[in-house]
């Protein structure tokens, strides 16, 4: 029904249209945009502020006042060689819209009932009674009845007001309707009415429909696809549980944890970075400068739009969001010795039996660029064993770790000594990790030396920045402080300063607030997600606190007995456990003393307890 190609919008920089000033002749907000939408097909449209989502709506029913380029074909007709008469005629009776801000919408001096049937008597002017019957017809649908028909929209709420534009702009019975912020500035009760109304007229129809919102639960709830909109390019299109649920692109990813839902309780994190303004885009993959994943070629080149699986378009040098570290079938023993007493003709003797302790059972997990990765189990339950692993500090007895698609545990001392920059651990206790006999200065900067990075000067750069980071002061004083004059939280951050002074690209961080109070607790944690999420690394998060787990984590995998028995979304786990001891950690949580309705957790044949 719709096929848009290279839609390219142009505003001129003095323009009302783009209040800015700049050195440019123009200033593009939609660049060389590729849509297609099907006879009876509902279309998402997502991006934040600026994308060019409005832009995009106004040029598809002849209201933009900038330079619009390319191709907009409406069942095949060119649509952008139209005259003003001609899309008057098209306006309103084939495409018709609901505008963003609702309120400037309706004119204040006309009754309800007069408004809603203009859009009909402009195409039929002659036809009253007819434009009177559909417009009592479609208010009364809307759920607007008789005793709203002379009333003025100043005496109207929010939500009437948006009903009366859903009906006037249903008056002339249209083939493509299109949603632009529908439901932007109402409750979260008017919203849900409106939102099944939209669902329901729009089916009741067979309307083609152009969702767009930066409102993800709005989209979801109408639309069959999604695309997604950057600084004016698409950046991914597809169905849309599956690019709401399994985001592929970098943005698509942000912009979905961003959202805050009533599934879990993660904590909100924004997408790092400053949204760019329209006269000062960069080059390349406009999403470049904010992405945690990007290589030279993103700042200069503009990635091509490739179709995946299912039907999927992504726009990605990298393919989309990559898998940085791949761990198969990793396992890990440890030896121990029992004493056993033996009885000879001559007396007694000992002898030492050899045994092991597997702590890690073949275990499989991948972690993917810039996401916070949780792992859960109980004391015991080998998490701290598998997070040493996945940091290069252990080698696993069997199995294979692969970062970046290498073999770690098959690379060059020199090679692995590089690779290792890239890995890097916080450990539980700072004070049993962190020597005493060096300054904060020399713990921060020892591993610039080990790695033979920089010189004096470069390194102590490196260190300020580091401290300043964890929010540490960096003057002489402090420079020169050992471990046993600092508090435990100050001793927490300059382990995680020592373990972020390299950039690495995953940080292991175990237990990291455990052995602090609870107001620090609050703070290290808070402060380890902030800087995951301005630094761009992969943290994967060592924990027995699920309530810890679910907040912070995108992906959440639980331990037991050395495996990972499930993983998946935070919220999912939350709600729906399928593993007996994932259930048996929810119950047991669920008991606590801060639980609105406690109960007492029982383990319902499920041991919860990891014998050595």
């Amino acid at each position: 029904m719709l096929k848009v190609k290279d839609l390219t919008v142009k505003y001129h920089p003095h323009s009302g249209a783009a209040k800015y000033h700049s050195h440019h002749d123009h200033i593009t907000v939609l660049d060389r945009v590729n849509l297609q939408l099907n006879p009876g097909e509902k279309l998402g449209l997502v991006g934040e502020s600026g994308s060019g989502k409005t832009s995009l709506a106004l040029s598809l029913v002849g209201m933009c006042e900038g330079q619009v380029q390319g191709s907009i074909k409406y069942k095949g007709e060119e649509l952008l060689e139209k005259t003003p008469q001609q899309w008057g005629r098209i306006r309103g009776s084939r495409i018709s819209m609901v505008r963003q801000q609702s309120g400037e919408m309706l004119t204040p001096n006309l009754p309800l009932l007069e408004q809603v049937m203009e859009p009909y008597l402009k195409d039929y002017p002659g036809q009253k009674e007819e434009a009177r019957r559909r417009a009592s017809t479609l208010l009364q649908k809307v759920g607007l009845e008789s005793s709203y028909f002379q009333r003025y929209p100043y005496t109207l709420s929010g939500g009437e007001v948006q009903r009366s534009l859903i009906a006037m702009a249903l008056v002339s019975d249209p083939e493509l309707l299109i949603l632009d912020e529908p439901v932007s500035s109402l409750d979260a009760l008017t919203r849900s009415d409106i939102l099944s109304l939209l669902d329901e007229v729009t089916r009741e129809q067979n309307y083609s429909v152009l969702v767009i919102s930066h409102d993800l639960d709005t989209v979801a709830r109408l639309a069959d696809r999604t695309a997604v909109l950057y600084c004016g390019a698409l950046m991914e299109a597809g169905d849309t549980k599956e690019v709401l649920q399994d985001p592929r692109h970098p943005y698509t990813r942000s912009l979905v944890r961003a959202y805050p839902t009533l599934e879990g309780i993660k904590e909100l994190q924004g997408i790092r970075g400053e949204f760019p303004p329209p006269d000062n885009r960069p080059g390349g993959c406009p999403f470049h400068p904010r992405c945690t994943q990007p290589l030279e070629i993103c700042a200069h080149k503009r990635p091509r739009a490739d179709i995946i699986e299912n039907n999927r378009l992504l726009s990605c040098h990298r393919g989309g969001v990559i898998e940085l570290l791949r761990c198969r079938g990793v396992t890990q023993r440890f030896k121990l010795e029992a004493t056993a007493k033996s009885s000879v003709s001559f007396g007694k003797s000992t002898a030492k039996k050899q045994l092991s302790l597997e702590a890690v059972k073949g275990v499989d997990l991948n972690l993917h660029e810039g996401e916070v990765y949780a792992l859960l189990g109980e004391s015991g339950s080998g998490k701290t064993t598998l997070g040493r692993i996945l940091a290069g500090v252990d080698r696993p007895c069997s199995g294979e770790i692969h970062f970046r698609g290498n073999n770690i545990n098959r690379l060059s001392p020199k090679e692995s000594k590089k690779t290792r920059r890239y890995l890097q651990m916080l450990f539980q206790n700072a004070g049993e990790a962190l020597s005493h006999r060096m300054a904060v200065f020399d713990l921060v900067a020892e591993p610039l030396i080990i790695q033979e990075i920089g010189n004096h000067q470069s390194r102590k750069e490196a260190v300020n920045r580091a401290l300043q980071w964890v929010h540490l002061p960096v003057d002489e004083d402090f420079l020169h402080r050992y471990p046993h004059h600092l508090s435990g939280g100050e001793l927490q951050r300059v382990a995680l300063a020592r373990a972020l002074v390299l950039q690495p690209k995953v940080l292991v961080a175990d237990e990291p607030s455990a052995s602090l109070d609870a107001s620090v607790q609050a703070k290290i944690v808070k402060l380890l997600l902030q800087l995951q999420n301005e630094r761009g690394f992969t943290l994967v998060l060592i924990t027995h606190d699920l309530a810890l787990a679910a907040r912070a984590g995108d992906r959440v995998g639980i331990m037991h007995e050395g495996k990972i028995v499930e993983e998946g979304p935070a919220s999912r786990i939350l709600r729906h456990p399928q593993h007996p001891y994932s259930k048996a950690l929810l119950q047991a949580a669920s008991s606590s003393l801060f639980t609105s309705s406690p109960q007492k957790a029982h383990r319902g044949g499920f041991s919860v307890s990891f014998p050595v």
